[in-house]
């Protein structure tokens, strides 16, 4: 719908509506609350471990004993979903990713544990090889080093079965493999998860902004100087992320997400503008770190920018966000 033309000066003065505080919140558009976001946490084996990841100033892999308390201040703070990262140990690292369907591994282990103690938060895991894989890619490779497609999908399906087995409520698969959702979703049906809701990371594009996750999960070095270009999204394209959207939601997808975020907010207005699904953004760790980095030196507001953010991704579209900043917006939010 075209906007209307507006009266001209001075019949029409748009500051009188920015006046005062009470005035600009009553004709707010969009606002932000604790629930909107999801909060990504790092979990590795062990007790009474803390890793700082140097690249992410205030995030930690986490044993699950120190991960408790976290997604019990998660719940005080109205996020209401905390998303499951795994830091697997490199001995159990292979080239065809065989720890990822370990029905007692990490992963499975944590969700069933969560579940247990806090059976009100829900949890997300990211279906995905390359914090399994000896060569960090998210796929099974060929002869000639490229991604087999089929292959992966089967090992795909086989993981977020193994999710699904252990009580998580939603399966993320953010592998970026043609023909995933499709597989998942009925493997899921066949075996009676019929209420495992499938977000699927629609729009994920081969972005240099990833950096700090992979030093998070410890795929950097494994990666070395390959790409993931053959399979995760060219940044010069928009009209392919409305495609991929399209295939996932035809192939069972419950809500769709895209990453990163600030770089990718004009294709976050575009999915919501097309599809009307439910659609997330991942305001992922570089533009964390970006912050992080900018704030230390002195040179941004670190809580005023990232709230701005957070909300730009909201104004964009978005129905939530997945942010690192989670639990310091939340406070803020609750303090206002």
């Amino acid at each position: 719908m075209p906007v209307q033309s507006p009266a001209p000066f001075p019949q029409s003065r748009p500051r009188r509506l920015r006046r005062d505080a009470f005035t600009r919140a009553l004709v707010r558009e969009h606002a932000l609350a604790p629930q909107d976001l999801i909060y990504p946490v790092f979990v590795h084996e062990g007790q009474n471990q803390r890793q700082a990841v140097a690249s992410m100033p205030g995030v930690d892999r986490l044993s699950l004993d120190l991960l408790l308390p976290v997604a019990e201040d998660c719940l005080r703070l109205g996020i209401v979903v905390l998303a499951l990262f795994p830091v697997i140990a490199p001995a159990l690292k292979t080239p065809d990713a065989r720890e990822a369907l370990n029905p007692e591994g990490l992963i499975a282990r944590v969700v069933r544990a969560l579940k247990k103690e806090l059976p009100e938060l829900g949890l997300m895991t990211d279906v995905a090889l390359d914090p399994y894989t000896s060569h960090g890619q998210d796929g099974v490779l060929g002869p000639a080093g490229d991604i087999i497609n089929d292959d992966t999908v089967a090992l795909l399906t086989r993981q977020a079965l193994t999710h699904a087995e252990a009580g998580v409520d939603i399966i993320a698969p953010s592998d970026m493999m043609d023909g995933r959702i499709g597989a998942i979703r009925e493997a899921l049906e066949v075996q009676g998860h019929i209420h495992t809701r499938i977000m699927a990371y629609s729009a994920k594009y081969a972005s240099a902004f990833y950096g700090p996750f992979r030093d998070a999960v410890g795929s950097r070095s494994a990666l070395g100087q390959a790409d993931k270009n053959t399979y995760q999204m060219d940044p010069g394209n928009s009209d392919e992320a409305l495609r991929e959207v399209a295939i996932d939601i035809a192939e069972g997808a419950d809500m769709v997400m895209v990453k990163p975020g600030m770089p990718y907010l004009d294709i976050v207005r575009r999915v919501k503008d097309e599809f009307r699904m439910p659609t997330f953004v991942y305001q992922v760790s570089g533009e964390y770190a970006m912050i992080k980095a900018a704030a230390a030196n002195g040179w941004l507001d670190h809580d005023a920018v990232m709230m701005e953010c957070l909300l730009a991704c909201k104004r964009a579209g978005a129905d939530g966000v997945l942010s690192y900043f989670a639990r310091d917006a939340a406070r803020l939010l609750l303090k206002r």
